[in-house]
């Protein structure tokens, strides 16, 4: 990473450095052009799940961050549109300094936050909103972080909580972060949709009036989208930006998002033009898709990840026997060829091949279920054990069809005496539960957030994401000190050392078991212009019309 950013041209602050409140109304910015004329144009998206919420901190999957992050939203620095790639977002440029201790971002001016029915802003974006979103997550202490008191996992799962040090506004378009610690991935980690930048005045607003939760049902952002209004189960109604600060990226004056959680259901309503995109197609829908000439089918190899989470923190899952004869019994081949039809590869390590830093080396432990009943009766289960095992409800990227996965999981454990019974909850409600480790086993998955092993094997699986999105519970002192050791350097051969080692130790432990990495279908109607692919995971409408 360069220690400086080059991407934009530089627009410097107009005053020295001074506090933010000061002098906010002294520094006068050019600005925008005036509100863009927007296409009388709807998209509907046919979505596969009703979102928990909009306060995008406090969740850590894709139905949020696509009807949240990067609808109403934008972050200080940006994936580049269907790219891995950093971008300037809400600041123009940063400078990192020569001991990587120290990032200070130069603020984009003129930048409007959403005027809504429930918020009319009376300043434009500045320093001080980017100093309360991340104290929010930083301080227990911050008034609102007290009058609404909710977890932030992906802010604790990345070490943040812990290696920040200092956040300051230096004046009204300048901030600087502190860090205690190195961490090589800082930058791309801010580009995620935890990271939203939220209203500092809109917040102070909804602590006056006792009404701090508000933030998570009424959304105000500055992004390229205005929420309007939400029915769960139903619909999600948002109108283009006219006034966004990136020209040419709201392509429509309406987005519907149509919560649609069967898959077949919403491939009928795009063949009907109800909608033009879709979530999620089953793999068995994909050579129809691809035979209707009024539909289009990109897809792409998935940056993804689908397993079997063991919360260690239950027995006899606490047990490695147990979880290697659980891990050895099952018949990843048959499920790849049921449930992912052509879609997946079976996989091997906790991160996708395509991640630098993945080991080649490791291998499967072979599918044995007399040696699993051995290691059964060795671990003090000569006649095996009952087992809850969640599916679930909605179909992901990285598991197209869990309840059928969780049918032939039940069937392969039935063979060496471990009787399974499969639950499942809505969607939210299932991922609330595993945060707070209610399960046993587990299906779930992830898709990679910024292209560093970091996100897979610290995320996944670190001491610091055990109450967050390590869904294994598992804390293993060896393993997280190699994680916590390459984040610290910018050094590729030291880091790819401590991971190669790191995945090592996850194949001996087994806290979980990798299935398979699928590839990512994406149906849309022939009349939808300039959609990309998110490699993260998320439906974005960055730059997408209507012919």
């Amino acid at each position: 990473m360069p220690m400086s950013s080059t991407l934009s041209a530089v627009r410097k602050s107009c005053l020295p450095i001074l506090s933010a409140v000061a002098i906010a109304a002294a520094c006068v910015a050019p600005s925008l052009s005036a509100a863009a004329s927007l296409p009388d144009k709807t998209v509907v998206f046919c979505s596969e799940g009703s979102p928990a919420g909009f306060d995008t901190a406090q969740y850590t999957t894709s139905v949020e961050f696509s009807a949240g992050s990067y609808t109403v939203y934008n972050r200080l620095v940006e994936f580049g549109h269907g790219s891995t790639d950093i971008e300037p977002g809400l600041a123009e440029k940063w400078d990192v300094s020569s001991d990587g201790l120290q990032y200070t971002f130069h603020l984009r001016h003129g930048v409007k936050f959403h005027t809504t029915a429930w918020f009319k802003p009376t300043r434009d974006f500045n320093a001080d909103d980017v100093v309360f979103t991340y104290t929010r997550m930083l301080d227990p202490e911050q008034p609102f972080h007290k009058a609404y008191p909710v977890s932030f996992p992906y802010f604790n799962d990345l070490g943040l909580a812990k290696n920040i040090s200092k956040i300051e506004a230096l004046d009204p378009y300048t901030v600087r972060f502190t860090l205690k610690e190195v961490d090589a991935p800082f930058l791309q980690q801010l580009a995620m949709p935890f990271a939203s930048v939220l209203s500092a005045e809109y917040a102070d607003q909804l602590l006056k009036a006792g009404k701090a939760s508000d933030i998570n049902l009424f959304p105000v952002g500055t992004g390229p989208f205005i929420f309007r209004s939400y029915t769960k189960d139903d619909s999600i109604r948002f109108d283009g930006n006219p006034n966004y600060w990136k020209p040419g990226v709201v392509k429509v004056s309406k987005l519907i998002f149509a919560i649609t959680v069967d898959p077949s259901v919403r491939l009928q309503k795009l063949k009907r033009n109800e909608c033009q995109v879709m979530s999620y197609p089953k793999p068995a829908d994909i050579p129809q898709i691809q035979s209707d000439s009024s539909l289009a089918l990109p897809h792409q190899v998935g940056f993804n990840l689908g397993f079997i989470a063991y919360n260690t923190t239950k027995k006899p899952l606490d047990n490695v026997l147990v979880r290697r004869a659980l891990d050895m019994s099952v018949n990843k081949k048959a499920i790849i060829d049921s449930v992912y039809q052509g879609a997946g590869q079976a996989a091997t390590n906790p991160m996708p091949p395509t991640q630098w830093g993945y080991d080649k080396n490791l291998k499967d432990a072979p599918y044995d279920v007399d040696k699993a009943k051995a290691l059964l009766k060795q671990a003090g289960y000569p006649d095996g054990f009952d087992l809850t095992l969640w599916a679930m409800p909605v179909s992901r990227p990285y598991n197209p069809n869990a309840r059928l996965m969780a049918e032939m999981l039940q069937a392969d454990w039935s063979k060496i005496g471990v009787k399974t019974k499969i639950v499942t909850f809505e969607w939210g409600e299932y991922i609330r539960r595993a945060h707070s480790g209610e399960h046993e086993a587990m299906l779930i998955g992830w898709t990679g957030d910024y292209g560093d092993p970091d996100n897979w094997l610290g995320v996944l699986l670190g001491c610091d994401a055990v109450n967050g999105s390590n869904f294994s519970k598992w804390c293993y002192k060896p393993f997280d000190d190699l994680i916590k050791q390459a984040r610290s350097t910018t050094d590729m051969a030291t880091r790819t050392k401590d991971y190669t080692e790191a995945q090592e130790i996850f194949k001996q432990e087994v806290p979980f078991t990798p299935i398979a990495h699928s590839t990512v279908y994406q149906p849309l109607s022939k009349s939808i212009t300039g959609f990309k692919i998110d490699p993260f995971g998320p439906t974005q409408f960055w730059n997408v019309g209507l012919k």
